[in-house]
């Protein structure tokens, strides 16, 4: 069909489901299960797909999707505010995970031959749950040791429940810098490219949005009952048990991982990289300084307030010093 009639049709074909993705997920299942009288078969749900967590090596991850692309934005600075539950299950589950457990599902399934589809959940949020205000900690921890090369602004992004005061940050913190930029770019004869880079950005927090503001249960019987039917030396090469993952750890080999293996930026150069956000940090205490002692400037012209209310501070901390000074030398 012409791409417009998809577009004006798609909203009514997925109805509740959040985007085209979940919904041709689903019609994909329904058609498997549709032959399933004629073919063993095992589906495999993985949740969130995000980084290695062992195979080939800790933090291997090779693209933008999913998390890894606001991970990224999270480390340069880019990334400011997220509408998300704080309090929500971050249903993350890493790429070697669902591989082992395809696997094992396959060989299962061919072995002991069940009469019916069986559907593995491949997910971690009732087994070892981990939630989007602490993946928003760690993942800013972790880009704060490990800094990205060149990056926008110091990292430091808010997660937030609310439409407002998200929509908020987004102008000051996204939009706002993101015009200043551009207009410095236009200014020195460059393209301009953060308002884009933004859009991009929000386009694929939009995304996320409907999987980092809730909650969902998943039954994991039939994980169970397959790693039970593992000998103990398969269970160890093809591990799924996400009860040993230590999340802290995770997700710091997966930040590493974009740096290395997305980004392709050497470790090496992580000294420079720290420098970097040093030299950001002035700058913005440097900004910050400057726009309040102005502000307060103007209203100490215009409001005798405002003036009295800056005498008393002056004078207040005139007299702690005075009493330190004081103190220091009796003490001496």
């Amino acid at each position: 069909m012409d791409d417009g009639i998809v577009r004006d049709i798609t909203p009514r074909l997925i109805g509740d489901r959040p985007n085209t993705y979940t919904y041709t997920k689903a019609l994909a299942e329904f058609v498997v299960q549709q032959e399933q009288d004629k073919l063993n078969i095992a589906i495999i749900r993985p949740s969130i797909v995000g980084a290695s967590w062992q195979e080939p090596f800790p933090g291997w991850i090779d693209n933008f999707n999913g998390p890894s692309g606001v991970f990224i934005a999270a480390g340069k600075g880019i990334l400011r505010t997220m509408r998300a539950n704080n309090d929500a299950v971050a249903d993350l589950i890493p790429v070697d995970v669902v591989i082992n457990l395809t696997l094992a599902a396959g060989w299962y399934t061919a072995v002991h031959r069940p009469k019916s589809a069986l559907v593995y959940n491949c997910t971690t949020g009732g087994i070892n749950p981990f939630h989007w205000g602490e993946i928003e900690h760690h993942v800013i921890s972790s880009f704060k040791r490990n800094p990205l090369e060149q990056a926008f602004r110091r990292p430091n992004a808010n997660i937030t429940s609310n439409y407002l005061i998200n929509q908020y940050w987004i102008l000051v913190s996204h939009k706002f810098p993101a015009f200043i930029y551009d207009l410095f770019l236009r200014l020195s004869g460059q393209k301009p490219q953060m308002m884009r880079i933004f859009n991009r950005l929000h386009k694929a927090i939009g995304l996320l949005e409907y999987f980092s503001s809730q909650d969902w249960e998943w039954n994991s019987e039939n994980l169970n009952m397959l790693m039970s039917q593992m000998t103990p030396e398969d269970r160890k090469t093809f591990n799924f048990d996400v009860r040993q993952l230590n999340w802290p750890e995770y997700i710091e080999n997966y930040c590493i991982g974009t740096k290395k293996y997305v980004l392709n930026e050497d470790m090496s150069d992580i000294p420079a990289a720290r420098q970097h956000l040093r030299k950001l940090r002035n700058i913005r205490y440097t900004f910050n300084t400057v726009l309040v002692v102005f502000i307060w400037r103007v209203f100490i012209a215009r409001s005798q307030m405002a003036r009295n209310i800056w005498y008393f501070v002056v004078s207040l901390c005139f007299k702690f010093l005075s009493y330190f000074r004081a103190s220091s030398t009796l003490t001496n």
